[in-house]
């Protein structure tokens, strides 16, 4: 019998039945890498979101040749630690920018691909869009109280435990149905609206970077910035220069 697995590897021609099966969906993009961070395979949705006519412009180069400025730099920085540590990334939060300054959110998770001798030749990943709306989810109903009190509290210190509570859940059930629901773990969840609150913030010129951050939950000035950066690959003041350029 053939093995089943030889369908996710790449063809005589060089395609990859896996890439032609994902093209078609909107929310994912999909990719494989080598050893040195370039693009083998990518799917149609993020030949799209570089902005590239054809896979062709996109195969053969890297994040940070395809994706210019912080998010280029923050993938390849990715791509590089999953290759030299030999890990998984898992479900990592991120934002990027659209042209007018909006944040747009997702989970991205990196693999090591590995050879029979099982050393480190590429890696494969893919990055899913989080749904701007979860309220047709069946089990929204369950945690809607939950997603209630984040929203308008998350200007104060807030615990896993305290939310699964208001939902009459465990610590542990809570965190599962928060991810089916919203494909998040409760924090990242709490990051994303502070930082969605953040986002909107920084476009008020009158409002301070350290007045925001303590809107926004965070103790200081500094605690603020390393969570927008290390989400977002830019400081909250990149961000506010950014969104007046495009004014």
């Amino acid at each position: 019998m053939d093995d089943p697995r030889e369908w996710l590897r790449p063809a005589p021609d060089g395609s990859w039945p896996l890439e032609a099966l994902l093209d078609s969906v909107p929310d994912l993009t999909f990719f494989v890498k080598d050893l040195q961070g370039r693009y083998v395979s990518v799917n149609d949705t993020l030949r799209k979101r570089c902005g590239a006519q054809h896979k062709s412009e996109v195969l053969g180069r890297t994040a940070a040749e395809v994706f210019m400025g912080e998010p280029g730099r923050r993938f390849n920085e990715q791509d590089v630690q999953t290759v030299r540590e030999g890990r998984e990334l898992r479900d990592v939060l991120e934002m990027y920018f659209g042209p007018q300054g909006e944040p747009i959110w997702c989970l991205t998770h990196k693999v090591p691909l590995r050879n029979i001798a099982g050393a480190v030749v590429g890696l494969a990943g893919i990055s899913r869009d989080v749904p701007v709306s979860v309220e047709r989810h069946e089990d929204f109903a369950r945690v809607a109280e939950a997603l209630s009190y984040v929203h308008t509290h998350y200007g104060q210190p807030l615990r896993v435990p305290v939310l699964a509570a208001r939902a009459g859940l465990s610590d542990d059930s809570f965190e599962r149905l928060m991810r089916r629901v919203c494909r998040m773990t409760p924090q990242q969840f709490l990051t994303k609206v502070r930082l969605d609150a953040a986002v909107n913030l920084l476009r008020d010129p009158e409002r301070s970077i350290s007045d925001i951050a303590h809107a926004c939950g965070y103790s200081d000035h500094s605690a603020f910035t390393r969570k927008f950066h290390s989400v977002t690959g830019i400081s909250p003041q990149a961000y506010r220069d950014r969104v007046r350029a495009v004014k």
